[in-house]
């Protein structure tokens, strides 16, 4: 056995003579626990926190998604429409139109984007399992709205009295060389509301989803024009070589946006969330691991003795720093150890039973992350390796000797 690491872990599991120093180990040793358990708990957290906030994004979001390299409309032609239907690893795609448009019932209106969608979007995204009540209606002007539109207008389901929406024509505006025109400067379409549906807060005052030809009509627009094609894929794993088969399709009309990219803003603001929080809580252990360099300094001091002893029997300085220095590295490394575990086993816990909840019946998300495992205890060992060697040095020929 090396004999720097069979000295070091006599001493590990020694106890000093002296009760102070013994007392600063083992608080040195629970800091290391307690901090390691902490930041595994943290990103965990922050891991579930994520995958919850991107759940809401992900209903709305396809896998893959087509907009107008310029503008806000592109056309798609019949032939394009054939060759995408012939792409293998498509699993489906649908076709919309969306404009930002003026929503009115009776004295009550506010501003939303109409979507236009056609038959296939409910099975190319999972806007389905948002309905919170109604269905999305099988005649010709139903509309389903979502629940902060519903909640502001007050409009009901099914009513008799549509809501209006509103949008402004395309064009130049109400003036022509003659003066102002007769005729509204804006296009209205009576939507009777046949369901309503809940995701979160942004969304659900966003959107007005309508069947799409009654969109293309209010907006002025042929059967091919589109804002948007959204697609499913059979295997997510292929989808550089199926946004290759697209692109080849539709050319550079159009801009392909992965599922992240469709959110980007909201996945950056999640990331340098996770990362802030991960710099802070590695702080806090840099602060703590400072307790680990005076412990290893205490041991040297109360093992001078016994160093001497080994000095004087052959041990070389380099050897005698490299005992210490292995000491400190598995005091971290195994407190860093036991704190991941014991922060897996409440994050399991969590996982399994959900005790601790945001609303009574809504447990607080959390998510084991292997990944998350292995920058902890890396984290811990860098961080150890650097308090252990800079305890380490202080010991001298001069020190050995006095």
């Amino acid at each position: 056995m090396n004999f720097p690491f069979y000295i070091a872990k006599r001493y590990l599991r020694s106890k000093s003579s002296q009760n102070a120093v013994n007392i600063i180990n083992f608080v040195t040793f629970l800091v290391i626990v307690i901090g390691s358990a902490a930041l595994f708990i943290v990103l965990s957290a922050f891991a579930g926190l994520k995958t919850f906030s991107l759940s809401f994004s992900n209903t709305f979001d396809p896998d893959l998604k087509a907009t107008p390299t310029t503008g806000k409309y592109f056309s798609l032609m019949p032939s394009e429409e054939a060759a995408l239907q012939d792409i293998p690893e498509l699993a489906n795609f649908s076709k919309e139109l969306e404009e930002r448009a003026y929503l009115t019932f009776k004295e009550k209106s506010t501003i939303a984007y109409i979507k236009g969608v056609d038959e296939r979007y409910r099975s190319v995204t999972g806007v389905d399992s948002t309905l919170q009540f109604g269905n999305w209606g099988n005649m010709e002007y139903n509309g389903v709205i979502g629940i902060g539109i519903y909640n502001l207008l007050g409009v009901p389901t099914n009513n008799r009295t549509p809501m209006m929406v509103l949008v402004p024509k395309p064009g130049k505006g109400s003036f022509t060389q003659q003066g102002l025109t007769n005729s509204k400067p804006y296009n209205e379409l009576p939507l009777v509301v046949s369901g309503v549906y809940a995701v979160e807060e942004g969304l659900d005052k966003k959107y007005v989803f309508a069947q799409l030809p009654l969109i293309q009509k209010l907006l002025e627009k042929d059967s091919s024009m589109v804002s948007g094609i959204n697609f499913k894929l059979n295997d997510l794993s292929k989808i550089d070589e199926v946004k290759s088969s697209i692109q080849a399709v539709l050319g550079d009309k159009v801009q392909l946006l992965t599922r992240q990219e469709q959110n980007s803003t909201l996945h950056r603001m999640l990331k340098t969330e996770n990362l802030a929080t991960y710099l802070i809580f590695t702080l806090v252990l840099i602060i703590a691991l400072f307790n680990v360099v005076g412990a290893i300094i205490m041991m040297i001091l109360d093992k001078q003795q016994n160093s001497k002893t080994l000095f004087s029997l052959g041990t070389t300085i380099k050897e005698l720093r490299r005992i210490y220095f292995i000491q400190g590295l598995l005091v971290t490394s195994l407190g860093g150890f036991i704190g991941v575990l014991i922060g897996t086993l409440l994050i399991v816990s969590q996982l399994v039973f959900g005790w601790l909840k945001i609303t009574p019946s809504l447990a607080y998300p959390v998510e084991f992350d292997a990944m998350n495992l292995l920058i902890v205890m890396a984290t811990i060992v860098v961080l150890g390796f650097i308090s252990s060697k800079i305890a380490s040095s202080r010991i001298s020929k001069k020190m050995i000797a006095a």
